[in-house]
């Protein structure tokens, strides 16, 4: 079984609600949630005009490969009215793939560990919240070292 840790944020419509609506949903189409952060809201990052964001990860648990878990999370999107308009454009929900156990994967439409997961507060924040000693296998430090070494000063707060 491999250790999956997924990326939720949302800033349109009920954030709360498209939270919670992803979380049953992933439960339901890829599999049980094994740890989950806290909810944060967090300033808009790369497009910063868009609405704050709720923010959360979610461990999972899973033998499915992560080819199948990203097309599960796009339907999943799909399902909440995710619209694919512009980059980092607001959103219902967004469903990223953080890290897939220690795999290194690098293909068109999927790279794992995420590429910007190490730039950015309101990723760092929940998921060291959870699991601060996941090793990433490319930058080969803890996420927590990861956390501590953040120049992203964009507001990340626990709700």
């Amino acid at each position: 079984m491999n250790d999956v840790f997924l990326l939720l944020g949302s800033n349109l419509g009920d954030r709360f609600c498209f939270l919670k609506d992803a979380i049953a949903l992933i439960e339901k189409n890829i599999a049980p949630i094994v740890k989950i952060s806290s909810v944060y809201e967090t300033e808009a990052w790369g497009k910063t005009d868009e609405p704050n964001y709720l923010n959360q990860v979610v461990m999972i648990k899973t033998d499915l490969p992560p080819e199948t878990i990203l097309q599960k999370i796009l339907e999943v999107e799909r399902s909440l009215g995710r619209e694919r308009k512009e980059r980092w454009g607001s959103r219902t929900i967004d469903i990223d793939i953080l890290f897939y156990g220690d795999q290194i994967i690098a293909q068109e439409n999927l790279t794992v560990p995420h590429p910007r997961l190490h730039l950015r507060r309101f990723t760092l924040e929940p998921l060291v919240e959870i699991d601060p000693d996941i090793f990433h296998p490319v930058l080969k430090q803890k996420v927590v070292e990861l956390k501590n070494k953040l120049d992203d000063n964009l507001i990340v707060k626990k709700l």
